[in-house]
């Protein structure tokens, strides 16, 4: 059988992902404003260690050595974000020149060591004077995106790979504006739909903006998603895994891909669903240039609504209790290449696990469990590849452990390890393995 490094073709794009402010710090440096993530930190219990992102892993002030570390790893590509209120304050107004000041010197750094740079404008860190202002409730905050996505390819989109509008909306709907966990931690069916909406729309707005400008870029958007599985093999739980699909996949997929929304969503929601104006189905259904998706898990449904407790049942799971199936992945893609024949060429921009890893022995992290993650999720890529679908690139999540979110620093995603107290950087036996993966792939 063929090794896997083999199953892949030569410009396949293998690379590492982070988003800005899980890693950057300097919250307030160079003229920084407040994003709604600042803000959510400071509300007491969000955040499960009541940490903040204000240093996280200090790779403002430690770019060029992080750069360094990308490039010893082998890859080709780094999927980073751009801190919007770093480059706007507020998100609407003066644009600070200081903040794409440190993006230039990234991207700069990438191309010096060979490595594309594929930039996201938004990991969610909307800036808070955009929120105070109704956030992306609000439809004027579609008309400041594309502002700010033009200001940035002006500075930038001559050197910049790959251009993503957006990183999982369906994180900033449902979890910041439906379940209200993470930021703006807003508790709306209502609004989270009406979110959902301006979210896709200014994708599609933004990506005829920078067309228009004259992109030199690769331009796309990132969902997460997962394959839904019913729970038995009985009618009421197939019904509600069909639902499931459609309010988390379908629901952005279809917009894109057939310019409108799922129709058993939107008889769900009722008088909840989103207002909707002329020509918006048309703007959000513009052609991308790629598609990206974040998998981790698969979603397994019951019509009672409970919840799948994978480790209950003696699954693997990963620290985020999420069970590891990588079969998941390829079902995944190949519902995607079916469900919709016109699919650009995919990129797996997230995919990794976190595991109880923090410890160094030696000055090593073995993290066998994360080298088994990531070996049989390429090769649920490679089986995705050989059933037809598009595939063109794979990015590990992550390159170093990072704040994560609502868990604080109590997660470790990284293939390097992070000692917060002192920064120190250390690559992981899953880094060891990646780049020797790498050196084989290149042969």
């Amino acid at each position: 059988m063929n090794p896997l490094h083999r199953q892949f073709p030569a410009d396949f794009v293998w690379g590492v992902a982070t988003s800005s402010f899980q890693i950057e710090g300097a919250a307030h440096e160079d003229g920084k404003g407040e994003s709604i993530w600042d803000r959510f930190c400071k509300q007491p219990g969000a955040i499960a260690d009541a940490s903040n992102g204000d240093v996280a892993c200090d790779h403002f002030h430690r770019l060029d050595s992080d750069l360094d570390l990308i490039a010893s790893l082998g890859v080709n590509a780094y999927r980073f974000s751009i801190a919007w209120p770093r480059v706007q304050a507020l998100g609407h107004g003066e644009f600070n020149p200081r903040g794409l000041d440190f993006y230039e010197r990234l991207v700069d750094g990438l191309r010096q060591r060979g490595i594309q740079a594929w930039a996201t404008l938004n990991h969610w860190d909307l800036p808070q004077g955009l929120q105070d202002r109704g956030g992306w409730n609000d439809r004027d905050t579609v008309h400041r995106f594309v502002d700010y996505a033009r200001h940035v390819q002006a500075r930038l989109g001559d050197r910049l790979h790959g251009i993503t509008t957006h990183n999982e909306p369906w994180v900033i709907a449902t979890l910041g504006h439906d379940q209200g966990n993470f930021a703006p931690g807003i508790k709306s069916r209502k609004i989270a739909a009406q979110v959902s909406h301006h979210l896709l729309l200014s994708h599609g707005l933004a990506m005829q903006s920078l067309r228009a400008d004259g992109a030199k870029s690769q331009l796309g958007i990132v969902l997460n998603l997962s394959s839904t599985v019913p729970a038995t093999a009985m009618p009421a739980d197939i019904a509600a895994a069909d639902l499931a699909d459609s309010r988390s996949r379908r629901w952005y997929a279809d917009p894109l891909f057939k310019g409108h929304y799922p129709a058993d969503v939107l008889a769900e929601l009722g008088a909840d669903a989103p207002v909707v104006q002329a020509g918006d189905m048309a703007a959000i259904a513009q052609p991308m240039d790629y598609l990206g998706i974040n998998y981790y898990t698969r979603s397994v449904i019951a019509a009672s609504g409970e919840d799948w407790n994978a480790k209950g049942r003696g699954l693997p799971v990963s620290d985020m209790d999420w069970e590891i199936y990588p079969r998941g992945l390829t079902d995944l893609l190949v519902q995607m290449h079916r469900d919709y024949p016109a699919l650009p060429p995919v990129y797996i921009t997230e995919n990794g696990g976190a595991f109880k890893d923090d410890a160094l022995a030696q000055g090593r992290v073995q993290d066998d469990d994360r080298i088994a993650y990531l070996r049989e999720h390429i090769a649920a890529v490679a089986r995705a590849m050989q059933q037809g679908v598009p595939m063109a690139g794979y990015m590990v999540w992550s390159l170093m452990d990072n704040f994560e979110w609502a868990s604080g620093y109590l997660k470790r995603f990284g293939i390097v390890h992070v000692d917060y107290a002192t920064q120190a950087r250390t690559p992981k036996a899953s880094a060891e393995w990646y780049r020797q993966f790498l050196r084989d792939w290149r042969g």
